[in-house]
């Protein structure tokens, strides 16, 4: 519970480091991952880093701003941004572009960008804002009911084309009830729901489902290519890896490596200790988060630091289960490290919101 004290407007300086550190971690291992593809498809071996360059400029300014707004006047726009992630989820539905057989951008002139990464941040906001609405209230079945039914628009209208998202973005959710909650028994209907309704969705579609074969036996399709090489990739690194710039499989043999496959080739060209060390930065990033909503002066303010920190644990969790085979393929990127100009803008506006909330803390 909040205590009387005042609250300190005091920088979270160890968070600051910590998501500096994985932005520069990110740029590093980005260009060293991409420069053979951007060679060959553009020629030009900086093309992703100059663009990802540009878009953590801007994510950096972006967090900056947040950080120092107060984050109960922006939670007052949180319907209007919930509101209009569903016009834009909407819009891709029919003009959506299509890259890779996924319909997930929307065109602004030479600028495209991906919808679905503002409606994780416009989710946050918005169940933070209905929680502390519902303070006190929050015990109840039908609660936890009320927040899925606000949600379950937003999760079928990603889900459509980007189900790693929609998944995201439920579990999200999942993860807010949990902690908002002092009762655990009803979580287990939720849990048997979940399931069934998951079942359901990867039956409506003949792809889900053999993606789900693919992972069981990657080496019986085509479509587990990609994830044989992954594995060589990390194989082939052993402790130390290969060194920066001397990955094998990214030269063709895993295709995009710059995109979800990313953590194979940090393996292979870091080592056993380089992916350690990632993971270590990850980590710590989600203790301080979570530092953050237990110091946080009130409800809403914890609320926002526990969406965040469970956006990024799932996210981080499901890229390097996928990568290491250990779930089926669902094309999550890893945060601050896969290439992704608008994945990054509204990661680091989600930092802002995190120190935003430090600011203020007991």
């Amino acid at each position: 519970m909040p205590s009387n004290r005042k609250a300190e407007k005091k920088t979270d300086k160890t968070l600051l480091f910590l998501v500096l550190i994985l932005v520069v971690l990110g740029l590093v291992i980005l260009y060293s991952t991409s420069a053979y593809n951007g060679r060959v498809k553009f020629h030009d071996s900086a093309y992703y880093f100059k663009k990802q360059l540009f878009a953590t400029a801007l994510g950096l300014m972006g967090m900056y701003l947040v950080s120092h707004m107060d984050y109960h006047w922006l939670v007052q726009g949180a319907p209007a941004f919930y509101g209009i992630s569903l016009l834009l989820s909407t819009a891709v539905l029919f003009v959506g572009q299509e890259y890779n057989g996924s319909k997930r951008w929307l065109a602004l002139g030479p600028l495209s960008f991906q919808p679905s990464e503002f409606a994780k941040l416009a989710v946050i906001l918005f169940l933070a804002r209905q929680i502390e609405k519902n303070k006190g209230k929050t015990t109840g079945f039908w609660f936890m009911c009320k927040i899925m039914l606000w949600l379950l628009p937003i999760v079928g209208l990603v889900g459509t084309n980007n189900l790693s998202t929609a998944i995201i973005i439920l579990g999200i959710g999942v993860i807010l009830i949990f902690v908002s909650s002092p009762k655990y028994l009803q979580f287990v209907g939720l849990g048997a729901g979940g399931i069934a309704f998951m079942g359901i969705f990867l039956a409506m579609e003949s792809y889900r489902l053999e993606r789900l074969a693919v992972w069981r036996d990657p080496e019986s399709y085509e479509k587990g290519f990609q994830t044989i090489q992954g594995l060589y990739a990390i194989g082939s690194g052993g402790i130390f890896g290969s060194g920066l710039g001397n990955s094998l499989q990214k030269l063709g043999f895993v295709p995009e490596a710059q995109n979800d496959m990313i953590f194979s080739i940090i393996c292979e060209e870091t080592g056993l200790v380089g992916a350690a060390l990632v993971m270590l930065v990850f980590g710590l990033l989600l203790w301080r988060l979570m530092v953050a909503s237990t110091h946080a002066p009130d409800l809403l303010g914890a609320m926002i630091a526990v969406g965040i920190l469970g956006h990024m644990a799932i996210q981080v969790i499901l890229n390097i289960a996928v990568v290491t085979n250990t779930i089926p393929n669902t094309g999550i990127t890893l945060p601050f490290i896969s290439y992704g100009g608008t994945s990054v803008l509204f990661l680091l506006s989600e930092m802002g919101l995190a120190l935003n909330v430090s600011r203020h803390k007991k």
